[in-house]
């Protein structure tokens, strides 16, 4: 049978925990049998998990049997791992083990090396701050999970949900992940990544440039140009490219539309009104350009977004 060894490290996300011990620990094969068997592995006789104290049923040195690791998120995700968890992650490795994140487990993975020259992804929230930790990682903060083979890695909270039922189509087939994806209540597969989650542009970078932001943000819905920003601004065309790609890794239209976007995630969330009223309000003057800027940011459409994050209120 595949044992799983989910890492109980200390502070961990509950939920982080949870999710591959419930999902992956109810599967069941064609046969009857169990899939996985799934253990809680930890350095320590009791771990803290936010309210709750985990007993982890098994020491770090289970790790050296588990087929699949799991590694969960931690409250403070830049805090320092232990010393035995980065050697035990290492030895597993070495050995072909294969490795999973949930959510921001993946700077654990990273602290440890694992990621090094790797894709990766962790929740859209901490993406900046784990592209400043670990530049050698090449994140991808749009995508739900990125499999590297070996080496698994998951956005936040209901990510960790597809990464399980990810692993369970790897191990046994798309027919057991679908009863797998019953059994849990949800889709085996969702569209858009988790770039439809993320709240873009939303103004503050901390520079010189966070009073024209603040203007942006005041004025987007108008049929603004580059030229009317730098004049806002008071700096030339080519100094405020370079200081918007600087401070915000974006050129100054770039910045506009993403905030166009996220204008309009909040109407199609709180509002019945028409797609083409809604591009309109927003500042674009054509609905197909909308549409296609939408789905390119959001990476649905503006009608799968609204039933996504509106659904039945809208009835």
């Amino acid at each position: 049978m595949h044992m799983v060894a989910v890492l109980a490290l200390p502070d961990s996300v509950p939920s982080d925990l949870s999710t591959p011990i419930d999902c992956l620990g109810r599967v069941q094969l064609p046969d009857g049998r169990r899939g996985y068997e799934v253990v809680v592995a930890g350095d320590d006789p009791a771990v803290a998990a936010g309210p709750m104290r985990i007993i982890p049923t098994c020491g770090l040195d289970r790790l050296a049997s588990a087929d699949t690791i799991v590694v969960p998120g931690r409250h403070d995700a830049l805090a320092a791992t232990p010393v035995a968890v980065v050697e035990a992650l290492h030895s597993a490795f070495d050995r072909g083990t294969r490795i999973a994140s949930i959510c921001v487990g993946a700077f654990t993975l990273a602290a440890s090396g694992l990621l090094d020259d790797r894709r990766a992804t962790t929740h859209w929230r901490a993406a900046a701050a784990f592209r400043e930790a670990f530049p050698s990682v090449r994140l991808e903060p749009d995508a739900l999970f990125v499999d590297e083979g070996q080496i698994l890695t998951s956005a936040g909270a209901s990510a960790g949900l597809d990464l399980c039922l990810h692993l369970v189509q790897r191990d046994y087939g798309a027919a057991v992940a679908a009863d797998a994806a019953r059994e849990a209540v949800a889709p085996l597969y969702r569209s858009g990544g988790q770039a439809q989650f993320i709240l873009r542009n939303q103004g503050f970078v901390g520079t010189d440039l966070d009073e024209l932001l603040a203007w942006i943000e005041a004025n987007a819905s108008r049929p603004l140009t580059l030229r009317d920003l730098a004049v806002h601004a008071a700096m030339s065309l080519r100094t405020l490219n370079r200081r918007f790609r600087a401070e915000t890794g974006q050129t100054p239209m770039e910045w506009l539309i993403g905030v166009r976007i996220r204008h309009a995630q909040e109407l199609l969330e709180a509002t019945p009104e028409s797609i083409e009223n809604i591009a309109q309000r927003v500042g674009f003057t054509s609905s197909t350009n909308f549409r296609d800027q939408f789905r390119r940011i959001a990476g649905v459409t503006p009608t799968s977004y609204r039933t996504t994050f509106r659904g039945r209120l809208s009835a």
